[in-house]
Parts: structure tokens; C-alpha cells; sequence
């Protein structure tokens, strides 16, 4: 399988409030490459994501915005891309959110989320957040919300998917946005 798994922290509740991205390339079923950035965002923090992710004000004070950010990663949001994350709605929320406040336009590709997937196809778990799929599948999580470590763990359970499940049953879970 060739795709990009995302993984955004916001500094809030706002959607345009993007903090950090991260990107992991896989081509042909091997991550390949990985992309991440601090983002200033043009809004405040909020305590509890703060607390849930660990990025402060200060952390970001000289980090670009994400429209310097788009720079660097739209390239891989080419038509029929195929974008992973786990929690799709969310990372892409953010990422149409992000678009939407600095109005550049949105690119088109295909979306597939680890939330839903592994929900389909391993059922005997009791949730199907992050580190409970990551747990039971003896994938690394090193630190959870990390946006790097958050799109790696992502990639990886896809791949976990392809290999035990085939492509076949995935395919069927692709949209196109």
C-alpha cells in the first residue's frame, strides 16, 4: 500500500488552531520517510490541550504558521492520495479548518480512518482509541500525543490491517473527499 498517515495537536478547541503536523509516508507497505513541524497558531492555548499534549505558547513562538507549513507538506495531498489518521474526522477537520483560515484551497484525495478500520476488523477490543490498538497489536506508542509518534502508530496499524486482513476489505473503507 502507498499512503500518508496525519496526525495534528491543536491548541484548542478551534479547528484552525493547529499546533503541530506530522506526516508518515509509506510506499509499498514501508514507512519510508516522515515529516514534523511545530505550527504557530494565530489563536491562544487552552489549558486542557496543553495538558493533553504538552505543547506550550512558548514551545511555538518561532515556529512558522501553517500557511509556511502547507509549503512544505502539500505536495503529498495530491489527487487520489490516499490520507490515514487515526480519528479521520478530526486530523481532517483540522487540516480543512487550517486551509479554510488562511483560504487556500483544498485539495482532493482519498481518506481511510484507523478508528473505523480496525473497529471493522478487530472486534473482540473493548475501544478502539490509539493506545488500546496499539496495546493489543504490540505496536510502539512511545508518546501519545506526539503528532509524530500518533501518525507513525497510525501507519502502523494500517500496515498490522493490510497484513493480517488484505487490501481488499480496506479498499472497501476508502472515501474520496
Amino acid at each position: 500500500m502507498n499512503f500518508i498517515a496525519l496526525d495534528f495537536e491543536t491548541a484548542n478547541h478551534q479547528r484552525h488552531s493547529a499546533c503541530s503536523v506530522a506526516l508518515t509516508i509509506v510506499r509499498n507497505s514501508q514507512i519510508v520517510d516522515h515529516y514534523y513541524s511545530l505550527i504557530k497558531p494565530e489563536t491562544e492555548f487552552f489549558w486542557r490541550n496543553i495538558q493533553i499534549h504538552g505543547i506550550h505558547e512558548s514551545d511555538v513562538a518561532d515556529a512558522p504558521n501553517f500557511a509556511r507549513v502547507w509549503e512544505d507538506i502539500k505536495p503529498c495531498f495530491k489527487e487520489n492520495k490516499l490520507i490515514v489518521a487515526h480519528n479521520l474526522p478530526f486530523d481532517r477537520g483540522v487540516l480543512h479548518g487550517c486551509l479554510d483560515y488562511y483560504e487556500i484551497e483544498r485539495p482532493h484525495f482519498q481518506t481511510l480512518c484507523t478508528v473505523q478500520s480496525s473497529r471493522k476488523l478487530i472486534t473482540e477490543l473493548p475501544n478502539h482509541k490509539l493506545n488500546t490498538v496499539c496495546d493489543h497489536l504490540g505496536i510502539e506508542l512511545k508518546n501519545h500525543h506526539h503528532a509524530l509518534d500518533d501518525s507513525n502508530a497510525s501507519a502502523n496499524i494500517l500496515l498490522y490491517l493490510e497484513d493480517r486482513f488484505g487490501t481488499d476489505p480496506l479498499k472497501k473503507m476508502v472515501k474520496h473527499i
